[in-house]
């Protein structure tokens, strides 16, 4: 399966180095010319969870050059939320007829570029953590995996081409329940990812106060209202994806504090992504998290105040007009009002 893989950040690099080390064929795009050159001079390598793996890059260039005659028969679009949409459309005419376009980004990215692009979208969530310390060298974290499945729903035979394929270098599953899965992501994220980017630490640290248990209850809800709204079944992830005692929105109880314990053991003391992206002058991917909540919760009449907010807020942080800070969780509240 000839593959193109665009983006060789921390999860392009290491799905990209574990295939050539599994003696596949892979081709690697990037940004520009510069990054293609330190690449294919450094080769790639990777430690941690999975074992060590040191290749060459041979097949690396810069997007625009693949753009002239090349063709695959699968894209795996590994680049940031903004960057996936920007290029998306000029890599389906890469594709092979019936090739096919895999895209790992967080929140609604996969149903964007499917409701773009059509059917040459395979949906994928990336439950892999891995970081590039420097380009060319990575670090797998976990024992993660990558999911992946038809955005319509159900099984189907390209799918599990897909994962024998891409199973070669990660762990692959197949489900017939996408976007189930990816609400279940997105649901976290929108409620411990961005809440940890706002208040400048882990969720253990705001969780402890009662604004930052008021506004992760609001934004969890809110964006659990729009997934049910849309047909969606949420599946379970660290936990079940609809709270104990919800009765439209999360109430008091010991089974609700005990299901808010498996959240906190799970994601409680790491350092959110999003903060990171604030604190080195990139951009967020806030606009296909809670942004995304946002900006379908109007097809379904439901209202995401909380969540309109919190993007507002990350927006305001970027631009340089607030910092990172837990009295912004109260202003939050505020605003929602």
């Amino acid at each position: 399966m000839r593959t193109l893989i665009v983006g060789i950040g921390a999860l392009g690099g290491l799905i990209a180095a574990r295939l050539r080390a599994a003696e596949s064929p892979v081709w690697l795009a990037t940004r520009n010319a510069e990054s293609a050159a330190r690449l294919k001079a450094s080769g790639l390598r990777v430690t941690g969870v999975g074992g060590a793996v040191s290749v060459e890059t041979v097949e690396v260039a810069p997007l625009d050059e693949y753009l002239t005659g090349s063709r695959f028969d699968l894209i795996v679009l590994a680049t940031k939320a903004h960057d996936a949409l920007e290029v998306a459309s000029k890599l389906s005419g890469l594709l092979e007829p019936g090739g096919t376009l895999l895209p790992i980004q967080n929140g609604g990215v996969p149903q964007m570029l499917g409701d773009r692009l059509g059917e040459c979208v395979l949906g994928g969530l990336s439950n892999l953590g891995a970081t590039m310390t420097e380009p060319g060298i990575y670090e797998q974290r976990n024992a993660g995996h990558l999911l992946i499945g038809e955005l319509a729903g159900g099984e189907s035979e390209r799918a599990e081409r897909v994962r024998q394929w891409l199973g070669r270098a990660v762990d692959l599953r197949v489900t017939p329940n996408l976007r189930g899965a990816v609400w279940s992501k997105l649901l976290l994220n929108c409620s411990v990812t961005t809440l940890g980017a706002v208040a400048g630490g882990t969720m253990r640290e705001y969780i402890t106060s009662s604004e930052g248990r008021e506004v992760f209850e609001q934004a969890y809800d809110e964006a659990l209202s729009v997934a049910l709204a849309s047909g969606a079944r949420p599946e379970r992830m660290i936990v079940e994806p609809i709270p104990p005692a919800r009765s439209g929105r999360s109430a008091p109880s010991e089974e609700y504090d005990a299901w808010l314990d498996q959240i906190l053991k799970g994601y409680g003391d790491v350092r959110p992504s999003m903060l990171q992206d604030i604190e080195r002058g990139r951009i967020t991917e806030i606009d296909f998290i809670n942004g995304y909540v946002v900006s379908i919760a109007p097809q379904f009449s439901v209202p995401t105040p909380l969540n309109a907010a919190i993007v507002e807020t990350v927006h305001a942080i970027t631009r340089g007009q607030l910092a990172p800070d837990p009295s912004l969780l109260e202003l939050i509240l505020q605003a929602s009002q």
